[in-house]
């Protein structure tokens, strides 16, 4: 039998979930890393276009490190909403706690009128582009191909948006490369950039190629872009930095890569044709802080076959899950407090909103030290008055008996997909 201690479910293994986990199980606390997918590494693996191998590696063997910690147990391919129902979770299971860290893996909805009618005719969204762009080579690859036609149009602003129009651009490069029989990797697209490339293969003008490009599609001004986050509370002059950072950034990216950027434009309406995206119709705007307002008798069209929504991501919805408009319903945003009574707490995408590595991985440590410090007591040590007045939720740890059920439920659940090792599992879904 277990000694008493907390015992916390975390829904989610890839950044955030496995900071936390490694955090709280230092702590001396028993951790259940829950994870919908084979891997835990969650937009590590399928959110970030696979040219950036360094990154990706660096970051599964920083999970790895932390989900084979003492006192972590990891179930795979096991989903909340679908094999584990939430209600039952937070109300049944007796934890001392839920994280959720499951991420941000639906796309914000494009609002243009027909939007929904035209997937798949024309018209993608950023987080299923994107996985077709990493697995579509892959041998028994079963998802439905995209086609990329050249000169397509991307709409938004951020990284990810970025990512979109490179996809785009190293699809029709290659394809042009190799009308020349010339077979070049799409990493090497990316890494060199287009005219450098040309240059070792005796082309003199990326022209030559008749790649005509892919336009992005922002409604403010490029400045606005969040390509760099400034610093809280910027001073106005830090501010100037970041905006000459953002500048710079989508200037390497565009000589490098050769598409074309429409900014302060905003979609008013899809043009189509014979049920499917033949264009968008634009707008011109005027920006005033965060505020982009249509300038009158500035409407213009721009044909494309294919239109990429990148606006951000945002939670799947889950059964029993509160939600606040198109979030989870949190009661506390900075801290990610969903219901301090029953100890559910959330961390990193689900709760910023945000398919970005780094706020996933600040908001994780934010959230886990808030937890070990101020929620529990007893082997923790006690809690401020403060925290146990405004969480009403201060525990003793949990009898042995509720721990060994716990550990029960947790085995059961790995039984149920062959799990036995951490190390020996991943090397078996690799």
């Amino acid at each position: 039998m277990p000694e008493s201690r907390h015992f916390v479910v975390i829904i989610g293994g890839a950044v955030s979930g496995s900071v936390a986990a490694e955090i709280l199980a230092e702590a001396g606390m028993e951790i259940a890393v829950i994870e919908q997918n084979d891997r835990p590494y969650g937009k590590i693996e399928d959110g970030l276009p696979r040219w950036h191998v360094h990154q990706r590696q660096k970051e599964y063997e920083k999970i790895n490190g932390r989900l084979k910690g003492t006192g972590i147990s990891f179930v795979p391919r096991t989903k909340l909403g679908r094999d584990i129902n939430f209600k039952d979770l937070t109300e049944n299971w007796g934890a001392s706690a839920v994280l959720l860290a499951n991420g941000a893996w639906r796309d914000r909805p494009q609002r243009l009128e027909g939007a929904e009618d035209l997937l798949g005719r024309g018209f993608e969204y950023q987080n299923p582009f994107i996985y077709w762009f990493n697995h579509q080579h892959e041998t028994g690859f079963s998802d439905r191909q995209i086609e990329v036609p050249d000169g397509a149009v991307i709409l938004g602003g951020g990284l990810a948006s970025i990512d979109c129009v490179k996809v785009c651009q190293i699809v029709n490069y290659q394809r042009a490369f190799q009308e020349r029989g010339i077979e070049v990797d799409p990493v090497e697209i990316e890494k060199k950039g287009v005219a450098k490339l040309c240059e070792a293969h005796g082309i003199a003008d990326p022209a030559e190629l008749g790649v005509k490009g892919c336009t992005l599609v922002y409604r403010r001004r490029i400045q606005d872009m969040p390509l760099a986050q400034p610093a809280e509370n910027a001073t106005p002059e830090q501010m100037e930095k970041t905006f000459a950072a953002r500048r710079k950034l989508l200037e390497i990216a565009q000589k490098k890569l050769l598409f074309h950027i429409q900014d302060q434009t905003l979609p008013t309406a899809f043009i189509t044709r014979d049920g499917r995206v033949a264009g968008l119709k634009l707008v011109r705007t005027k920006v005033e802080g965060r505020k982009a307002t249509p300038i009158p008798d500035s409407e213009h069209n721009l044909e494309t076959a294919l239109v990429i929504s990148s606006i951000g991501s945002i939670p799947e919805k889950i059964p029993g899950v509160e939600m606040n408009g198109e979030v989870f319903a949190f009661k506390d945003w900075d801290l990610g407090v969903y219901d301090a009574e029953k100890g559910i707490f959330g961390v990193g995408n689900v709760v910023t909103g945000q398919g970005n590595i780094r706020k996933s991985l600040l908001h994780a440590q934010k959230v886990a030290a808030h937890l070990k410090d101020s929620y529990f007591r007893g082997a923790l040590g006690a809690a401020s008055a403060e925290a146990v007045k405004e969480h009403l939720a201060a525990k003793d740890p949990l009898p042995p008996d509720q721990v060994q059920r716990l550990r029960q439920r947790i085995q059961e659940l790995q039984e149920r997909v062959k799990y036995d090792d951490y190390e020996a599992w991943i090397k078996r879904v690799t």
